[in-house]
């Protein structure tokens, strides 16, 4: 008998963990319980009593800016031993859903999991598949299966099968994958985009992604001719359409089947991981409307990101227009002459976006609501924002015409970007300020706020058959359920990044050590200068800047970003686990895994970055050590600002604190432990007797 007939069987024990939840949510609400009011913490986000949903589907509720009417629920996350999260679905008629974890960038070892929500906490989740390369997308099929991709396949399978591997049936392979060769005969074994978003038609004819194998497609100028990888029967950066025999299902195949056949339905789409049919498609020769990811420049705010209406045979412009009609500048010989000839503007083949959305956003998830439990959301278009600049970790809501599209309003039309950035921008290209669908925000913005919350990134979305909204987000490792809340919508949080001053602070400490300027100015041109910029961002640099300028720039633009930098403890920071891939995220630079065999002295560059954050504080570096479980500190003024677990470092400004003795004085500015009550601004005080030199 396995957990989850277990959980069926036995309905008593779910109402047995409701009351002692209710009961423990009680007896902090009325002060009893233990003595400490730290609150719970769960993949960075601060429990406290409230609970979003009822019943045995009252989840803790986390604190995220959310519209009037509407709560957000943690029903599992990393304590779950969630690594990286990316779709969920339910199985159809029953309470039950399943959840795609791809494990982590360059893995093969991504699970599909079966989720109990009513099951306790710890105990909700079923390995059904294992070994898998990049699981992603997970669809409900037209014979009421479950369908699931990987980098290369489309196959279904029964999870609720005794052996749900022996279920698994293969109806799509040998797409291109991780691994790839380019029409130049090149290799290449960590494609852009080898994700697998799919749907189903009404008809049942079945739309792949295929996405772009790089950002841009940019070859050593000049370019004169067309992206060869997104040409042809097999092209990249396009949706390919598969169609199902007479029957409407897709055969399984056997050893040595043929693939089945496919034709490539729209080009130019860099890379399609939001794909949602309205019911009323196909209408007036749209199939789908599509999110595109579009390619990375390294302005915030360009380009913008597409809302697409897919129509056959059409170019949507990648890698040579972006925003609505702009041409690339690298492509200008390719424009000119030839089948793309002045694509972006005057050309048939070429189909503008429908919308355009916030600037990097990264729309993960789309999708039309149908349920009862939000009335007002029936029929409206969601998408998700997965995007870690200011302008993404959102959820976004459009009121669509009879066809399904999102209704644009002339310009100006405004959105909240966030109090990280400049508060609203309007829809704008470079030609000016542009019509656009404006869109209310579900969630409005999932910025980090010191010991509340940390940043959020939705990736997968479903709507349950009760009308709820299920969540997959990962880079906090969580499923999150969205209820029915009463009242009004609490006060956004604060936007408590790491301040100018601190920055400057901080930035006038690294000014002030001699050898800590040098490995900065090392840093500048080894690394961030010759592999980073353009992957995502400029960092600050500019044309005409002297190096000293530059320097600064790149040491400001790293302490902004959140997480990035922890002084004194390099390895808190996510810069170090990006550079060295040492997390679920995907290394940086790109194809950073090469660079410490094939480039000299690439990993003393590491080194380097790590004696720069570790000697960036002036001060001694001390660790918290075991013993007591009571490691709380304090500001000046003695309150309560958090508690460090064991092993974490600090620098140490004052051994024996001046104005409060028996306390040490450390600084560890924007910290994770901050409990919300305290800025991080003038140091803190801890007891002497809990720290030890770092060894």
């Amino acid at each position: 008998m396995n957990q989850f007939t277990f959980a069926r069987e036995r309905p008593n024990l779910r109402l047995l963990a409701a009351v002692v939840l209710a009961a423990v949510w009680a007896a902090a609400l009325l002060g009893l319980g233990p003595a400490s009011s730290e609150p719970v913490r769960k993949s960075g986000y601060a429990i406290g009593t409230e609970a979003c949903g009822s019943g045995d589907l009252a989840f803790p509720r986390i604190q995220i800016d959310m519209k009037a009417g509407f709560c957000a629920g943690l029903v599992a996350s990393e304590e779950d031993r969630l690594k990286f999260p990316r779709a969920i679905v339910q199985v159809p008629g029953r309470d039950l859903l399943v959840v795609a974890d791809m494990g982590g960038w360059g893995h093969t070892d991504g699970r599909l999991l079966l989720l109990d929500p009513r099951a306790p906490q710890g105990q909700r989740f079923k390995e059904l598949l294992t070994g898998i390369e990049y699981p992603f997308a997970l669809v409900i099929g037209p014979d009421n299966k479950l369908y699931a991709s990987t980098a290369e396949t489309i196959f279904r399978f029964d999870p609720l099968a005794d052996n749900p591997r022996s279920t698994v049936e293969t109806i799509i392979r040998h797409m291109p994958g991780r691994r790839i060769t380019l029409p130049d005969r090149t290799r290449t074994d960590e494609s852009a985009h080898p994700f697998k978003q799919f749907v189903f038609d009404r008809n049942g004819r079945l739309f792949v992604n295929v996405g772009s194998h790089s950002d841009d497609c940019i070859t050593p100028a000049p370019i004169t001719k067309p992206c060869a990888a997104a040409e042809g029967a097999s092209a990249l950066a396009s949706i390919w359409l598969f169609t199902p025999p007479s029957s409407g299902v897709f055969p399984a195949l056997k050893p040595g089947d043929p693939d089945p056949p496919h034709s490539v339905y729209a080009r130019g789409l860099r890379n399609s991981m939001a794909l949602a049919l309205h019911p009323k498609f196909p209408d007036a020769g749209y199939a789908f409307l599509q999110g595109e990811n579009a390619r990375d420049l390294p302005d915030i705010f360009k380009p913008n990101e597409e809302i697409n209406a897919i129509e056959q045979g059409r170019h949507y412009g990648w890698p040579y227009c972006y925003d609505l009609s702009t041409p690339s500048p690298e492509f200008r010989l390719v424009l000119q002459s030839g089948t793309y000839k002045s694509l972006c503007s005057a050309n048939a083949l070429y189909k503008a976006p429908l919308s355009l959305l916030p600037p990097h956003g990264a729309p993960l998830a789309m999708l039309y609501y149908h349920g009862a439990k939000f009335p007002e959301l029936e029929g409206k278009l969601l998408v998700g924002l997965h995007g870690y600049r200011p302008t993404g970790s959102r959820l976004l809501v459009y009121d669509v015409d009879d066809h399904g599209f999102p209704k644009p309003s002339p310009p100006p039309v405004r959105y909240h970007v966030s109090c990280a950035a400049e508060p609203t921008r309007t829809f704008r290209t470079d030609a000016g300020e542009v019509a656009a669908a404006p869109f209310e925000e579900l969630i409005a913005g999932w910025h980090r706020v010191n010991g509340a919350r940390p940043q959020g990134a939705p990736v997968g979305m479903t709507v349950a058959e009760d009308g709820a909204i299920w969540l997959v987000e990962d880079k906090n490792k969580t499923v999150i359920r969205i209820d029915r809340a009463a009242g009004e919508a609490p006060a956004p949080l604060p936007c408590d990044t790491r301040s100018q001053a601190m920055i400057d602070q901080l930035a006038a400490f690294v000014a002030r050590d001699a050898q800590n300027g040098v490995r900065l100015t090392t840093l500048r041109k080894g690394l961030v200068e010759k592999h980073c910029v353009g992957c995502h961002s400029d960092f600050g640099l500019s044309a005409g800047q002297s190096d000293a300028e530059k320097d600064r720039a790149v040491l400001h633009f790293m302490l902004a970003q959140d997480g990035w930098i922890y002084p004194g403890d390099p390895d808190a920071g996510r810069l170090r686990t990006r550079l060295r891939g040492l997390g679920a995220e995907k290394l940086m630079p790109p194809g950073g895994e090469r660079l410490p065999k094939t480039e000299p002295g690439y990993t003393r560059l590491l080194d380097t970055a790590d004696l720069l954050v570790a000697k960036m504080v002036p001060g001694t570096r001390m660790r918290i050590k075991p013993g007591p479980p009571q490691r709380k500190f304090f500001s000046k003024a003695n309150k309560e600002c958090g508690e460090i677990p064991a092993g974490k470092v600090v620098v140490v400004t004052q051994r024996s604190a001046v104005d409060r003795p028996g306390f040490s004085r450390f600084f560890r500015p924007a910290d994770p432990y901050l409990n919300g009550e305290c800025t991080d601004g003038d140091g803190y005080y801890i007891r002497q007797e809990l720290l030890v030199p770092v060894q």
